[in-house]
């Protein structure tokens, strides 16, 4: 139930809108340059990156679909309201990155959709870390979430003062470490810096004590 007395500034409902659209895009562009290196990030994102890789399914659905047993524990611990938010996010980055898979182009519409071999392994994953990690930030400082480890990480925040960052953090680290068995080690290398560097944009800027808006 909303607190009406709460004294903290309050996000307008158009800048959660803003915010969602732009979150998404931020995130649905760094999920682009790991598909095009085979990378992986932490998190539920990198279950479906697995899978994606082994299987003939895009990421965009094997996101998806990873997140529904999810839904349960937002609404049985975190509510209605951020369970229909994490869902609309989810369903927003799916849709939006199975669009937008192989056709991304470098310099306009006149060149070939962009290839793993044209973007250097350590820009895919310094850039695809950064942007994902400040998507995420955006996501979390208006109430959304993009489900699984998320919403775990979130609730541990929320309830038991563990930083939503560091959680992630360790959990992507142990997802890295399976990933050592399904791909190249080089590949997995680069993965664990942009993990590194997605979590530390949340560990140094999503925090309760220093942002006190909310949605």
């Amino acid at each position: 139930m909303m607190d009406m007395s709460d004294p903290r500034p309050r996000h307008h409902p158009l800048e959660d809108a803003l915010a969602l659209v732009i979150g998404i895009l931020l995130i649905s562009f760094g999920v682009q340059c790991y598909l095009f290196q085979h990378f992986l990030t932490g998190s539920t994102a990198g279950m479906a990156f697995l899978i994606s890789y082994v299987s003939s399914w895009s990421f965009g659905s094997c996101f998806f679909i990873i997140n529904l047993p999810f839904y349960v524990l937002s609404f049985m611990r975190m509510g209605w309201r951020f369970t229909v938010r994490t869902f609309i996010a989810v369903a927003m980055l799916s849709c939006v990155s199975n669009v937008l898979s192989g056709k991304l182009t470098l310099f306009g519409h006149h060149m070939e959709p962009l290839q793993g071999m044209q973007m250097h392994p350590l820009y895919a994953s310094v850039m695809g870390g950064l942007l994902m990690g400040v998507g995420f930030l955006i996501l979390f400082r208006h109430g959304f979430s993009l489900g699984g480890i998320n919403i775990l990480a979130l609730f541990c925040q929320k309830q038991f003062g563990i930083r939503a960052g560091l959680l992630q953090m360790i959990i992507d680290l142990c997802l890295m470490a399976v990933a050592f068995t399904l791909l190249p080690w080089d590949a997995v290398l680069y993965s664990v810096i942009g993990a590194v560097l997605l979590n530390l944009v949340l560990l140094m800027n999503f925090s309760n004590k220093r942002y006190i808006a909310f949605s």
